[in-house]
């Protein structure tokens, strides 16, 4: 088992910016990759951003191209999201997640990003 738990999440004005972390324990030897997503009230949960535990790549989804940088602490097992230029449009709650070798899969459980205009 993996435990998860994310912080950093808040109220922010639009244009500013928030830090998110994920802390991970338990089961964290075999980590593929780390990656964060979104929810947003009545949608879909969506992909924010990805980095592989053993080297530095990244990926993007679109929206977060240029705004947001994923980065990741090995020696602490923990796992960042920083978020600038922050719109309304961001809101909403941002799940970590782990991909294991093997398929297995875990989440945390959410912390609450609100931008207000």
């Amino acid at each position: 088992q993996v435990q998860l738990v994310e912080s950093g999440g808040g109220l922010v004005q639009a244009g500013g910016s928030l830090r998110l972390s994920c802390a991970a324990s338990g089961r964290t030897f075999d980590m593929h990759a780390m990656s964060w997503f979104r929810q947003a009230p009545g949608q879909e949960r969506e992909f924010v951003a990805r980095t592989w535990w053993s080297n530095d790549a990244t990926n993007y989804a679109d929206f977060a191209e240029g705004r947001f940088t994923i980065s990741k602490d090995t020696a602490k097992r923990t796992l960042y999201l920083q978020m600038n230029s922050l719109k309304p449009e961001d809101t909403a709650v941002y799940y970590c997640n782990t991909f294991h070798y093997g398929g297995t899969e875990y989440w945390g459980q959410g912390t609450q990003v609100t931008v207000s205009s």
